[in-house]
Parts: C-alpha cells; structure tokens; sequence
C-alpha cells in the first residue's frame, strides 16, 4: 500500500511540474493534466496524515494542506488562463518545499526522545 502510494505522488509531481511547461505550448491540454495531478497529489497528502504527536509536526501537516489548496487555486486560474496561476503555483510549492525539508526531521527528531 505505501509503495503504490509512493509511485501515484511521484506521478503527480511529475504531472503537475509537466503540466506548468506544457502550458506554453497547449494550455487546454496543460490544465487538464494540472487538474487530474493535483488532485491526485492533494488526495494522497490528505490521507497521509502526520503519524507523530509533537505539535510543530502537526503545524507542517497543515502548511501541507494549505500548499495543496493553493496548488488547486493556481489550477482554476490556469483553467481561466490567468497569469496570477503562476504566483500561487510558487506559493505552493515553496510551502511544500519548506514542509518537506523539516517534516522528516522533525518526526525523526519525535522519534529519538521516545528511544
């Protein structure tokens, strides 16, 4: 279950950073993707949620989810073919960026004072 769960995020990721270049060429196209890969991301981060107990790992989690809801408002606005998707594209991922780097340190950080 976690490896299939592994495989459909990395695919996700894959289509929505595809979707963001394809968009130059053929937005109709792009969109679609972006939709159908946000989507699927922001289901899978929403059922996995933080395992630990610690607060700040909880706060992550949530910069997570505020990350995905950005990454679907940057799809409307790609679907309206608004310039502004961008920004909240960026946005997003900065917030996912930042939640990534110091998510699994802190749940390792959680781990060793229970040991």
């Amino acid at each position: 279950m976690r490896n299939t769960k592994d495989i459909l995020l990395r695919i996700s990721v894959i289509g929505i950073l595809l979707s963001a270049i394809v968009f130059l060429f053929f937005p109709e196209i792009a969109s679609w993707v972006m939709a159908l890969s946000v989507v699927l991301f922001s289901a899978i981060t929403a059922t996995s949620p933080y395992p630990g107990k610690s607060i700040r790992g909880k706060r992550l989690f949530n910069i997570q989810l505020f990350a995905c809801v950005l990454m679907i408002v940057a799809t409307y606005l790609m679907f309206r073919q608004r310039p502004e998707w961008v920004l909240a594209m960026i946005c997003g991922a900065v917030f996912l960026f930042y939640a990534a780097l110091v998510l699994p340190k802190e749940l390792e950080k959680e781990t060793n004072k229970k040991k």
